[in-house]
């Protein structure tokens, strides 16, 4: 499982070559793994601040901040990956190969984990990547929580990272959605990312990921609050991508539709307007630009005398937002970030119900029960009241009868995997979400201060 090849410099022929792209994605069962990414915002730890450098704020690139961190981990293993100069990332090698660290717009720190087999070894990383960046991150006097959506601070006191490709996006997103700044500075996400055997297998999946993302949304929801106080939804971050860019995020409707393919999915992404292309290391910003009309030799200012790319075509595909994104594999995107036994029962959920044939065609057969204009519709029901939204028999039935298949599922591997479910069952049968244990604290405890949130929440400890 890796994302399509780097600076691919090959032109493109045909669209044929596009849907290679994503065919080169099948792999035989045997071959399937597991990828999980978690994202965390900083935060400034109260006992270590000083001067400007506020209790709980999030850390600037510089100084003390996102960019020593990173220095403090670059060695052997981790090597420095940089834009225009500044260190945005890290990529893993030796023990670390296959992993990657890379920076949100607002600096969320993000682990792309390796592919790997079972979700234990999805939990050994997760552990061994927190108290990885635990030590330099106290140095520093900096914290991480993986929350929704950034409980306190105001989108302008976020700070944005020297990445090219989001200085792009910046001025991008008010031209398309009134909350995709937002989206940018003040969300986090877990998600996971698995493998299909054929064009099949992938549609499959997809319609069935697509249908049932709202529930993930409901379960994961860990986002009720927005600058220190409640917002009336659980998951801020679900509602903040409702109006950040509707031509490339949430539901499309061909997705669902019989006959979707390899092809669908590049005619679907041919139409999303651009973002950039790189040329000689260099992120040029050709923001609403179409690819389609690139293809076709039609003249777009930012794009004169340039040649599309298969590399150019790889580099699209990584600006498409949709709840389940296609590439050399399937990511499951509609989940907040949570504590690591959440994040870890969120790719538990998916890796039971697709990495077993016979679970799957049920799965399948459970969700055509309801037409999938109820599951879009359902996306944004769950903003608010997560498992409480409206739906046909009750979602809490629903995820029952769902856990119950991926239990099913993981049984089937027989890796003594199922375990990992049990904080999602609990909500099923009626616990709160994480959402409500916060909302619980902060009418009690916390006496309605939501700064408590950061610490409670902290995986650097």
């Amino acid at each position: 499982m890796s994302n399509p090849g780097e600076s691919n410099t090959a032109p493109i022929e045909n669209k044929a070559q596009l849907i290679d792209v994503l065919a080169k994605g099948c792999k035989p069962q045997e071959a399937w793994r597991i990828g999980t990414e978690h994202e965390k915002f900083g935060f400034r730890l109260p006992e270590r601040a000083r001067g400007d450098l506020k209790p709980f704020a999030p850390p600037a690139y510089e100084p003390e901040g996102i960019e020593a961190l990173l220095t403090a981990l670059e060695g052997p293993d981790w090597q420095a990956i940089r834009d225009n100069g500044h260190i945005i990332g890290l990529k893993g090698a030796g023990a670390h190969k296959g992993r990657s660290i890379s920076l949100e717009p607002a600096g969320q720190f993000e682990l792309s984990g390796a592919p790997v087999r079972t979700l234990q070894e999805t939990e050994q990383e997760m552990i061994a990547h927190f108290q990885q960046i635990s030590g330099p991150a106290r140095e520093l006097g900096l914290g991480f929580a993986p929350l929704g959506f950034q409980p306190l601070w105001p989108r302008d006191a976020m700070p944005w990272m020297p990445k090219s490709r989001y200085a792009i996006m910046r001025r991008y997103m008010p031209k398309v959605g009134r909350r995709g700044l937002d989206m940018m500075t003040r969300t986090c996400t877990v998600q996971v990312n698995l493998d299909f055997s054929s064009e099949a297998d992938m549609a499959r999946k997809m319609r069935v990921s697509l249908a049932l993302q709202p529930l993930i949304t409901a379960l994961m929801a860990n986002s009720p609050f927005a600058e220190g106080k409640p917002t009336g939804r659980l998951s801020n971050r679900a509602y903040i991508w409702l109006d950040t860019d509707n031509q490339r995020s949430g539901q499309p409707t061909p997705f669902f539709e019989e006959g979707f393919g390899f092809e669908r999915y590049v005619d679907w992404a041919l139409d999303v307007p651009m973002y950039f292309v790189n040329r000689d290391g260099h992120n040029l910003d050709v923001a609403g630009c179409s690819f389609r009309k690139w293809l076709a030799g039609e003249q777009q200012e930012p794009l004169m005398g340039l040649r599309p790319t298969l590399g150019d075509f790889e580099d699209h595909l990584t600006t498409l937002f949709p709840d389940v994104r296609l590439k050399q594999f399937l990511e499951m995107r509609g989940a907040d970030a949570g504590n690591p036994s959440m994040m870890i029962a969120q790719s538990a959920f998916w890796v039971g119900l697709f990495y077993d044939p016979d679970v799957l065609a049920e799965v399948e057969q459970l969700v055509k029960e309801q037409p999938w204009l109820q599951y879009q519709s359902l996306a944004e029901l769950v903003v608010e009241k997560a498992m409480d939204a409206p739906f046909l028999g009750g979602l809490r039935p629903l995820a029952k009868r769902v856990l119950e298949l991926s239990e099913r599922g993981l049984k089937a591997r027989n890796y003594g995997e199922e375990y990992y479910l049990a904080p999602l069952y609990e909500i099923a049968d009626g616990a709160k979400t994480q959402a409500e244990r916060w909302l619980e604290q902060y009418y009690g405890a916390w006496r309605e201060d939501v700064r408590p949130i950061f610490q409670a929440a902290d995986i650097s400890l």
